[in-house]
């Protein structure tokens, strides 16, 4: 044994000792029978406690909301530093076996059905089961060119700066350092199953029960646009989107033969009596909506609009399609109400999408599909078909940063900068004249009305080196806007103001 550990054993027997002045049950179980943190151990201190707390959790030694020891109160009884403790917990948070509570301390999370950490599901090889063009790929192919960020306030992604690559390279080198053979095969068609059990217990606690084999993995929410609308859709097809909505999907749709149409967007929704006129009149195959954090407006769904939509889906038999790839950047109802269908619906008739490209990085290109198992197979078999399965490297990382409790706190950081942004922004365009009206208070964009056509606004920008995303790309029917969307964080090239200023100014 080594001194280290023999120095941890009076240790360990001062956490009885401080259980029982403080009476907590949590605390004693910690002491009894705990055992100690070997620094010679293949598995490093962090692992071994979140195994020896994930134990106790399990064999009900700490029961559900039971107060765990303070960072500092773990750290001086076992001799380790405070930052493995905090390492560990964020884990266990990660995981679902503790919840964070602001100013309080972690507690022992209820273990929901939703919630349990789902057995082993085998990943054997799927067996085989018996209009118009749209002048969208302009703002694409600009996206693309290489232009600084700070250049393109029309964008859809963070700034590098704004994002953690550290994160991502840190996870890179321990899964190459895992088990390097495993990276150099192809994957599984349904995807990394660890990264599907972690999307479980992320889906839970947006109220949402899906088990690993009801989800898919994607290369990104694109993909599995594309998949689902390739499943369910034929030329001649009617699929409904909001109007305003990302206009990547509008050409995608059409090349697919389909008719886009669009639903007026409301600050709560959609437009309820048009949709139910138009779900009526075309009896759409497909509804494409944004439920939290809209793109472009960054506006949510209240939960009065969320049952209407489902109400009408039912009476007209369409299937809801509901893309949350901003689902971590909703601070939650307390800021913005916010409802999400398929916690209404439980995956019946709302297929769920989600993805990372925004809050970890593009690049990685990971997402993911929910739905019923039946149909979470067909669409795995439809990847499979036009492109094997996706890469597993990228699905290894999200796992890896997901599942070690980083996530979390880089989304709060995330959160709390575009907040404060965000109303910096806001103040300087009004300032310039444009009119932003009820601002949001959460997401990374901001639908402006610039009281000119963006269009001519857009080529201006151009033309200075700057790519704004003018309002007729954001609608169906393309027709001139004197609307844009902003990207608050792309926002901190003075050139960009003074153009504005320019050109907008009163």
């Amino acid at each position: 044994m080594t001194n280290t550990a023999k120095r941890s054993r009076p240790a360990l027997q001062a956490v009885g000792a401080s259980a029982a002045a403080n009476a907590t049950s949590n605390d004693a179980a910690l002491a009894p029978g705990w055992p100690l943190l070997s620094r010679e151990s293949g598995d490093s201190l962090v692992e071994q406690i979140v195994r020896g707390i994930r134990s106790r959790i399990d064999d009900k030694l700490l029961r559900t909301g039971a107060r765990m020891p303070s960072i500092r109160q773990f750290a001086d009884t076992h001799a380790v530093s405070r930052f493995t403790v905090v390492e560990a917990y964020d884990r266990l948070v990660a995981q679902g076996f503790l919840e964070s509570r602001r100013g309080s301390g972690f507690y022992v999370r209820e273990r929901s059905p939703m919630g349990v950490a789902a057995s082993y599901v085998s990943d054997a090889p799927l067996q085989e089961e018996p209009g118009d063009a749209l002048d969208v790929v302009w703002l694409v192919r600009n996206m693309f060119r290489q232009m600084p960020p700070n250049k393109m306030p029309g964008g859809g992604l963070l700034p590098p700066d704004w994002l953690d690559g550290e994160l991502i390279a840190n996870a890179l080198r321990a899964v190459s350092r895992d088990n390097p053979s495993l990276l150099l095969g192809y994957g599984t068609p349904q995807g990394f199953l660890p990264l599907r059990q972690q999307l479980q217990l992320k889906l839970a606690e947006l109220e949402i029960a899906a088990a690993p084999e009801q989800i898919v993995l994607t290369t990104g929410v694109t993909q599995g646009l594309d998949t689902v609308a390739r499943h369910f859709l034929r030329p001649g097809d009617v699929i409904f989107v909001d109007d305003p909505a990302w206009f990547l999907m509008f050409g995608s749709f059409a090349a697919l033969g389909a008719k886009v149409v669009g639903i007026p967007r409301l600050a709560d929704g959609p437009d309820i009596a048009r949709l139910s006129e138009l779900a009526a009149l075309h009896k759409p195959k497909l509804y494409v909506i944004n439920s939290v954090l809209h793109n472009p407006t960054s506006t949510s769904m209240s939960a009065a609009k969320a049952f209407q939509v489902l109400r009408i889906a039912e009476e007209h038999d369409f299937i809801i399609v509901e893309d949350d790839i901003y689902c971590d950047m909703h601070p939650g109802s307390a800021v913005q109400p916010a409802t999400r269908i398929a916690a209404l619906d439980q995956l019946h008739r709302v297929i769920y999408l989600g993805g990372f490209s925004k809050t970890l990085s593009a690049n990685l290109r990971v997402g993911f599909i929910a739905t019923s198992a039946d149909l979470a197979r067909h669409l795995a078999d439809r990847k499979m078909l036009s492109t094997l399965t996706t890469g597993e490297i990228g699905e290894r990382v999200a796992y890896k940063v997901l599942s070690e409790g980083h996530y979390r706190k880089h989304t709060e950081r995330l959160r709390t900068r575009l907040n404060s942004t965000r109303d910096k922004i806001v103040r300087q365009l009004e300032k310039l004249g444009a009119d932003v009206g009820d601002p949001p208070p959460c997401g990374m964009f901001l639908w402006v009305d610039a009281r000119c056509d963006t269009n001519v606004l857009t080529e201006k920008a151009m033309e200075e080196g700057f790519l704004l995303a003018p309002g007729s790309l954001f609608s169906p029917s393309q027709l001139p806007s004197t609307r844009m969307r902003i990207n608050v964080a792309s926002m901190a090239d003075p050139g960009i103001w003074r153009f504005l200023e320019k050109e907008l100014g009163r």
